[in-house]
């Protein structure tokens, strides 16, 4: 197993998982049910979790993809790469509000419906910057979804990056 398909496979976890444990968490509270909530939150939960694989695999894929992409191609995985990096961030937020959600009611039952609340307002966010990353990783090996220039460059920062 390369990391290059890891990665390709892993992300669908993060972006359909996060967006399935949204809608049922709205679900959820529309319901009123604590335990639909519970299993709700445990898929935005473990979906969020995801992140971190997501990204390590990413930048481990990296030199091997830009090595076999485009001109364009490889200014797209370096904006698709940078993005990744630098919002990651709102999926960790995601996990920790979302594990909160699923722990604190236990001891402060009135929290649940504000932390359910906040984790539907993450998980909104972090889909967000999903469709984000995911639309500039799209481009990079997939000249027909391209409809127009990659993004200005992006100075390689990543330690993963080719030019060390």
């Amino acid at each position: 197993m390369n990391p290059e398909y890891l990665h390709a496979i892993s992300n669908h976890m993060l972006v359909i998982g996060v967006g399935l444990g949204f809608f049922a968490v709205v679900l959820a509270l529309i319901l009123k049910s604590r335990q639909a909530q519970i299993v709700a939150l445990a898929v935005v939960l473990v979906s969020s979790a995801a992140a971190y694989p997501v990204l390590f695999l990413g930048q481990q894929a990296y030199k091997s993809v830009r090595g076999i992409a485009d001109e364009p191609g490889q200014s797209w995985l370096d904006a698709h790469m940078e993005r990744a990096e630098s919002t990651i961030y709102i999926y960790y937020a995601l996990m920790i509000v979302a594990g909160a959600a699923l722990a604190v009611p236990k001891w402060k039952p009135k929290a649940a419906v504000p932390l359910a609340l906040a984790t539907l307002a993450l998980a909104a966010a972090s889909m967000g910057v999903g469709g984000w990353i995911s639309y500039a990783g799209g481009q990079v090996r997939h000249a027909e979804f391209r409809d127009g220039p990659p993004p200005a460059a992006v100075e390689a920062r990543h330690q993963h990056s080719v030019h060390e």
